[in-house]
């Protein structure tokens, strides 16, 4: 189902940018052990973060065969790339220290600095795409971050940096295998998805989709299916009127649109080999809906992948395992699958931007 091809070697790309996340998580070694899986093959990445965090970290972690080198910008990452773990360091991250297992407030501004720094990196085209190591927001609270997570904190940055009028909207989409499932609703009470969820936000949510499907996984008319949200989507109104009421109105505004989306569709049914092959993505309706067969089909290699900003954006599927850090026990598997994609995503966004640019001059 995934029309865009594997990445073997990136060379026509720039280095992604890979923020540190939590310093006192697995970011660090996961990150070590993504650069000597792929350090032959690309995608290449520059690190954002603290060289003396990844140093002592590869000595804890049993790591130490993996080369570390402090760069100067992304062109010197691309070059070192292929021989050592190149990193570029913030003034903030200077004084992170190695404390596996805690997440300290006092970490705060060199995370939100490598953050920061990644999309500063991709904006201005030094950088490929954002690829985000896991946060642990408590400890940034406590430093006073007032975002509700990376994702508000990513589409502020780009309002800032772009000078955008309006914020974009931020849309959350788990990928594993042959599934992409958006969770219209996402971390709130289950009891509360009825009231939260509305036609306007599946509609918004579905165009979303739709534009970043074709820009960025080179699909240029996806099919969408819509899950219903009661058991057998509501079984003509006998088990909830929901899919009458909300969904099927937000699918027939998408189809009215051009968009290629149908259902509602009982979420029983849904995701199983041969209903997985007749459709390119799934609107879910709320978080488990999505997650769930996501995480099921392949645990340890999901993506979490940001729709609906102006630059690409992918994350491992998965926490800061703070009782897993120095252990060198954490799994790569889905970090390595978000550098692949990031850098997938971001072949097809340039292929779709030098297409829109022809057209134009071809027009003009």
């Amino acid at each position: 189902m995934n029309d865009l091809r594997q990445t073997t070697r990136n060379h026509d790309l720039p280095p992604l940018a890979l923020s540190m996340g939590e310093p006192g998580g697995i970011g660090a070694e996961i990150a070590l052990m993504a650069w000597r899986a792929l350090h032959e093959s690309g995608p290449a990445f520059a690190l954002i973060g603290s060289v003396e965090l990844l140093r002592a970290r590869a000595a804890r972690a049993g790591l130490a065969d993996v080369p570390v080198q402090e760069v100067a910008d992304t062109a010197e990452a691309a070059e070192v790339f292929p021989r050592a773990l190149p990193v570029l360091e913030p003034p903030q991250a200077a004084d992170v220290v190695d404390t596996p297992g805690q997440a300290l407030p006092e970490n705060a501004a060199a995370v939100l600095t490598a953050i920061r720094e990644a999309v500063r990196l991709t904006i201005s085209g030094a950088a490929a795409g954002v690829v985000t190591l896991p946060i642990q927001k408590e400890s940034l609270y406590q430093a006073g971050f007032d975002f509700e997570g990376h994702t508000d904190y990513l589409a502020a940055l780009a309002q800032e940096m772009l000078e955008l009028k309006e914020r974009p909207v931020p849309v959350m989409m788990l990928t594993a295998k042959d599934l992409r499932a958006v969770p219209v609703t996402v971390h709130i009470a289950l009891k509360d998805v009825p009231a939260r969820l509305s036609t306007d936000s599946i509609i918004r949510q579905g165009r979303i989709l739709a534009h970043d499907l074709s820009r960025r996984f080179g699909l240029p008319r996806p099919r969408i299916a819509v899950a219903g949200l009661n058991p057998h989507a509501g079984e003509g109104g006998r088990m909830g009127t929901e899919e009458r009421t909300i969904i099927t109105p937000a699918i027939e505004a998408l189809h009215a649109e051009g968009i290629d989306a149908f259902g509602p569709l009982p979420a029983d049914t849904l995701f199983h080999d041969e209903a997985r092959a007749t459709y390119d993505a799934v609107l879910c309706m709320y978080h488990d809906q999505a997650l769930i067969p996501v995480k099921t089909l392949d645990f340890h290699g999901g993506v979490n992948v940001t729709l609906g900003l102006p630059f690409v954006r992918t994350s491992p599927d998965h926490g800061t395992a703070l009782a897993l850090a120095g252990s060198g026990k954490a799994r790569p598997d889905s970090l390595i699958a978000a550098l692949k994609l990031a850098a997938d995503m971001a072949r097809a966004d340039r292929q779709a931007r030098e297409t829109t640019q022809q057209e134009a001059r071809g027009n003009g």
